[in-house]
């Protein structure tokens, strides 16, 4: 059973536990992931039953996982373990409902427990924070408590959904932050650089210098794609001038960024894309021209969302292609995915829905 290392805890509920008025909710937990423990487990158990409380610890098993999902037609699923294991499960999901055995069926809503590294998704859903945090988001999921729910577009990258991707500078600095964890958030630094102080560390003391001493920028072409009109948004987060027909171009010369998002946060509550999500079906795009002593002497306006230089450019768009003259680093959701010179981005065709604990219904 895919639930069987719970036994072992003993931390089965009472029936008198549950009882409550259930609405069904299925709750799945990355076992590999450092803030799934044991108290979670058991805090967990205590108010779902064991047959809906799922731990995955292996691609295989999230299939396994998801199939049972969709066999069992859960109407809320709770993910838990970070950004990725969202993302891993969702689009394990959309993989499913595309064989005959699932043909016809609806994707879950998804609710996000805040139990990752950079919570970028439950940031920007306003998941509870901590033990009891987690416990209320479920209790309220099973008993249609839920304040509101979201619809949030996702990219499409080579076939993969997630919130956000780039080249550039944005891939660097995720990878420098992974490589500041790693190698120097240990000991008594481990709490102070596992966090927003790790992203403030990776951009002032690597990601920066690397800058200083190397050309950031590269030549550059973005073109819009083939699905619908572009426009570029002002600081207010308004269409400005002429839309931008399929096929022309929105940027020709020297960058060293090129991103897109459909929610705003990167994660501990960096809104590196301060207009994501506010227009159905589009992505944020955002072009960086940039110097790296400007970058770190506004980081903290940056961090908030609230810094909109010249250098910065925002559009709205469907589908782009971008592509540099030389590869360039390369993120995929928060993950490095190596060097590109050029990769095609498109908004995925089904928004996800997500349960939303402060917003109102949409």
């Amino acid at each position: 059973m895919l639930v069987q290392p719970l036994r072992s805890l003993d931390t089965r509920p009472s029936p008198s536990q549950l009882r409550a008025p259930g609405h069904k909710v299925a709750v799945l937990l990355n076992a590999n992931a450092r803030r799934v423990d044991a108290q979670v487990v058991k805090s967990l158990s205590h108010v779902v039953p064991e047959q809906d409380l799922f731990l995955s610890r292996s691609e295989l098993d999230c299939r396994r996982i998801v199939n049972t999902v969709l066999e069992r037609n859960y109407p809320v699923v709770f993910t838990g373990g970070g950004d990725g294991t969202f993302l891993g499960f969702v689009n394990e999901v959309y993989r499913q409902l595309e064989t005959r055995r699932f043909a016809g069926k609806r994707a879950p809503r998804f609710g996000v427990l805040k139990l990752g590294t950079g919570n970028g998704l439950a940031t920007y859903v306003n998941s509870g924070q901590g033990m009891s945090g987690h416990v209320r988001d479920v209790m309220w999921a099973r008993e249609g408590k839920v304040p509101g729910h979201r619809r949030m577009d996702l990219l499409l990258v080579d076939g993969k959904r997630t919130p956000f991707a780039g080249l550039g500078v944005d891939g660097k600095l995720l990878n420098d932050y992974v490589w500041v964890k790693s190698n120097l958030g240990r000991g008594v630094f481990k709490q102070m650089l596992s966090g927003p102080g790790g992203y403030f560390s990776a951009v002032a003391f690597k990601t920066v210098p690397h800058y200083l001493a190397n050309s950031t920028w590269v030549e550059c072409e973005v073109t819009n794609g083939s699905a619908s009109e572009a426009w570029r948004v002002g600081p207010d987060g308004m269409p400005v001038g002429e839309p931008i027909a399929p096929g022309k171009t929105l940027f020709k010369g020297s960058l060293m960024m090129a991103a897109a998002a459909t929610m705003p946060f990167y994660g501990y509550g960096f809104r590196m894309f301060p207009f994501a999500g506010e227009r159905r079906g589009m992505m944020q795009l955002r072009l960086g021209q940039l110097r790296a002593p400007s970058i770190l002497a506004n980081l903290p306006k940056l961090w908030a969302g609230r810094w909109f230089p010249e250098g910065l450019r925002d559009f709205y768009a469907r589908e782009v292609h971008i592509r540099f003259a030389t590869p360039m680093p390369f993120q995929v959701g928060g993950d490095a995915a190596g060097y590109r010179e050029e990769v095609t981005l498109s908004v995925a065709p089904e928004p996800v829905e997500l349960l939303d604990f402060q917003a109102p219904r949409q």
